[in-house]
Order: structure tokens, then sequence, then C-alpha cells
């Protein structure tokens, strides 16, 4: 009886941080490297929300645009949704080659991790990179 008692208070301990989307911070509580992008290309913008997880931060706009750091405050992911992913933002390589190949077409998410970037244009193309900006995949 006492290790059914132990394990029910275990897992009630644990059910929180399981189900646990991320805690409503406070701006100014992003690392500084989040704070100068978000300043400098979204200045027009006030953030609806900002969240904080275990290894990351997400910044919603209320026009839609996400904006997801990790812990250090690098970029991971822009995802603007209606509107292009601030020009700047993108890789040359891949500015380059969407601008090639798909002429007029604008990106509107741009994300980042260990292996390479992802890209989804406004025409519902979504475009892998690899880390040395090759193509490796296209889905449409």
């Amino acid at each position: 009886m006492k290790k059914l008692v132990l394990f029910l208070v275990a897992v009630l301990l644990t059910l929180p941080v399981l189900a646990d989307d991320g805690r409503v911070i406070p701006f100014e509580k992003l690392p500084q490297p989040a704070k100068v992008l978000l300043k400098k290309y979204f200045v027009d913008q006030a953030p609806l929300i900002v969240k904080a997880d275990w290894d990351d931060y997400e910044v919603i706009y209320e026009n839609g645009v996400k904006v997801e750091f990790d812990k250090r405050g690098e970029w991971k992911d822009f995802d603007c949704r209606y509107t292009a992913v601030p020009e700047e933002l993108v890789p040359g390589p891949i500015k380059a080659q969407v601008t090639a190949s798909y002429p007029g077409a604008t990106i509107i998410k741009l994300k980042r991790d260990r292996r390479g970037y992802e890209v989804k244009l406004d025409n519902g193309l979504e475009i892998e990179f690899n880390k040395s900006f090759t193509i490796v995949d296209i889905d449409d």
C-alpha cells in the first residue's frame, strides 16, 4: 500500500511538468539576442504573448506572426503566415535559390535546426535545405 501511495504522489507531481506548454513571461525576460532581433525586425509590432518553456521561447504577435528562439536567444523559427519573413533574416544562398527558381514567391516561414533549413513559400511549396544550402527536398 505504501508503494502505491508513493507511486501516485510521484505521478501527480510530474503531471504538471509534462503538461506544461510554457509559461507566460514579460518581454524583458527574453535572452538579449532575442530582444535585439525582435526590436530590430518587428519594431512596429508589440508582442501579444511571450512564452518560455524549459528549452525555448516563443513570441506571438497580434497579426499571427510567431517567432521561436532557443534557450540562448538564437532564432529557430519564423512563421509569418500571411506576410514575408524579413528579407535580411533569410540566408543569402536560400534567398538566391528561391528568387531564381520561384520568381515572385514570398518566404512566409523559415525554420532552422541542426540539419539545415526549412522554407515555406506563399505558393504552398516547402523546400528543405541542408547546412550547405543544397536543396534536399521539395514538397508541394
